[in-house]
């Protein structure tokens, strides 16, 4: 089993003060996260489920994946959604060169552009052109291995680096679904990011424990919000 926290110590939200690890609020808000996908075993699913709570949440996705899964890429952004970028393929950081790794991110980018056209209204309102502008500043790195150059590179690009506060550990072959859902609603607080995978390798697990998390703080007055325009 990994020694990964479940939540985020302090001292490394600390250590790393650029990257976003939950959003301050005293408000009633979860922010949840989805990764890895669209998949087509699981992402409708997860879709229909947010919905019967009126959940919106943000859906890091991959390019492989929507280059294969459009239709279920336009699911997403169908139900208002927030996307972000999760690298064309998956890639790990620390064993990856700074200049590859950003090749790697700028290829989804251009993917996620055939998909969510730049409006004229924004190119008109930033000083950026068209090819320059991103269609989302939200980035994920797999496994959340970055290191300090290619967070400094994504981070002159307008990208936001985005972490998380609560890991459900869905994807963990070793935790059973009772503890997956555990994981959050005994760590996840106000502004809590989370993290759940819509993938096949997560399905068991985040699929016992998101319906119960959703009911269990929107029982407690919770609303779930995407990261859009954080």
């Amino acid at each position: 089993m990994t020694l990964t926290p479940i939540k985020t110590p302090v001292v490394a939200k600390k250590m790393f003060p650029n990257y976003v690890w939950d959003i301050a609020t005293s408000n009633k808000i979860i922010y949840l996260t989805f990764d890895d996908g669209p998949t087509p075993e699981i992402t409708n699913w997860t879709l229909n489920t947010l919905k019967q709570y009126s959940a919106k949440a943000t859906f890091f996705c991959i390019g492989n994946n929507i280059e294969k899964h459009p239709d279920i890429f336009q699911n997403i952004l169908n139900d208002g959604h927030a996307i972000g970028n999760h690298t064309q393929n998956h890639i790990k950081g620390w064993k990856t060169k700074a200049q590859d790794y950003i090749k790697n991110i700028a290829s989804c980018e251009s993917i996620l552009k055939k998909h969510i056209p730049i409006s004229k209204s924004q190119v008109q309102t930033s000083e950026l052109t068209n090819q320059e502008l991103l269609v989302t500043n939200l980035f994920r790195p797999p496994y959340g291995q970055i290191t300090p150059k290619q967070g400094k590179n994504l981070l002159a690009l307008n990208y936001k680096i985005i972490m998380w506060d609560v890991l459900s550990f869905d994807w963990d072959q070793d935790v059973n679904p009772e503890v997956c859902y555990k994981n959050v609603v005994d760590k996840a607080t106000n502004g809590s990011i989370v993290v759940f995978h819509d993938s096949v390798k997560a399905s068991k697990n985040m699929q016992y424990a998101l319906p119960k998390v959703l009911e269990y703080f929107s029982s407690k007055g919770y609303a779930f919000k995407s990261l859009k325009g954080i």
